[in-house]
């Protein structure tokens, strides 16, 4: 059906196997994903975009740019996420990242029934979640990019260590305890077009204030940067793309628009070879938190970088 938030695209509803409705969630609540668009089939090559925390498919010139390059565009929102997330549902809650499999799944065998190769792509925390995911599915994908993929917690490993067993206790039994961490607000006001940034997006959508974190989810994450840390063995070509600087500022500067504002790209960086034997890590100068969202020269340096590699192990 046509997709109501970006005109000329389609959406299809996936179906979900027998998911876990959370406490406080409406017990008649839809959990359902979406996937996404650019058109009809018309190359036999195809990405699978999964979008990071709190946000859903909205950077239209990622779709164009892949299209010029032969590939079909394909984006998923994944259950309690932008459009597949309904009234009451708690957003982005999730208490095991290996669920979001399914609709992962779903999507893959909708778009390989018209496709030959996929190339996946994630940022953020679909990074993590599509990483593990790669790495249960060999033989299915031809490549994967990640856009600043969260593959570790902030924080010294002394602060790692003693939240750890804290989150996996209290995690399994009060799962949608709220923690009381603050969103500074930054990252958001250096990317949307009505603050200091450039592009414009649905703010009930990909939210300021972020999605409530809690302590379920919480575990979840750090259960997946413990496989990532084990080492995983993605069976195909990994590009991991960071920024080349992290800025934690508690108020608003310049340079919320040239540095990763959410993430410690370092970690990033060091945890990237563990995807795989084939990893290939480049560092963007200027870089923000979502690359593709970086100003409009680094923006041209970070598709260039991702043709190069396309080009070199893809097409």
């Amino acid at each position: 059906m046509p997709d109501a938030l970006l005109p000329g695209y389609e959406q299809c509803r996936l179906t979900l196997h027998d998911p876990v409705v959370a406490e406080g969630e409406p017990d008649d609540t839809e959990l359902t994903a979406t996937l996404v668009r650019q058109h009809p089939p018309r190359h036999r090559r195809a990405v699978l975009y999964v979008h990071g925390w709190s946000d859903y498919f909205f950077q239209t010139h990622l779709a164009e740019f892949f299209d010029r390059l032969g590939f079909d565009f394909h984006a998923v929102d994944l259950r309690r996420y932008g459009r597949s997330l309904r009234d009451g549902q708690l957003g982005g809650f999730i208490t095991d990242l290996h669920e979001y499999f399914d609709e992962l799944d779903e999507a893959y065998a909708v778009v390989a029934a018209d496709h030959d190769e996929i190339t996946l792509m994630a940022h953020s925390t679909g990074g993590l979640t599509v990483s593990l995911w790669a790495n249960q599915r060999p033989g299915q994908f031809n490549g994967v990019v990640l856009n600043s993929p969260w593959l570790d917690l902030q924080g010294s490993p002394a602060v790692k260590a003693l939240t750890g067993p804290m989150m996996k206790s209290f995690g399994s039994r009060y799962p949608t305890t709220v923690l009381p961490l603050p969103d500074s607000g930054i990252y958001a006001r250096s990317i949307h077009r009505s603050l200091d940034g450039e592009w414009d997006f649905d703010l009930g959508l990909k939210q300021h204030p972020s999605y409530l974190i809690r302590v379920g989810w919480m575990r979840a994450i750090m259960a997946g940067h413990a496989e990532v840390t084990k080492g995983l063995a993605i069976d195909t070509p990994v590009l991991s793309m960071v920024s080349h600087r992290t800025s934690f500022r508690r108020t608003y500067a310049p340079t919320a628009k040239t540095t990763d504002t959410v993430l410690d790209v370092e970690k990033l960086a060091r945890q990237s070879v563990r995807l795989g034997p084939h990893v290939t890590v480049v560092r963007i100068t200027d870089g923000m938190h979502d690359l593709v969202l970086s100003g409009e020269k680094v923006r041209a340096t970070v598709f260039e970088q991702l043709e190069r590699w396309l080009r070199a192990y893809v097409l």
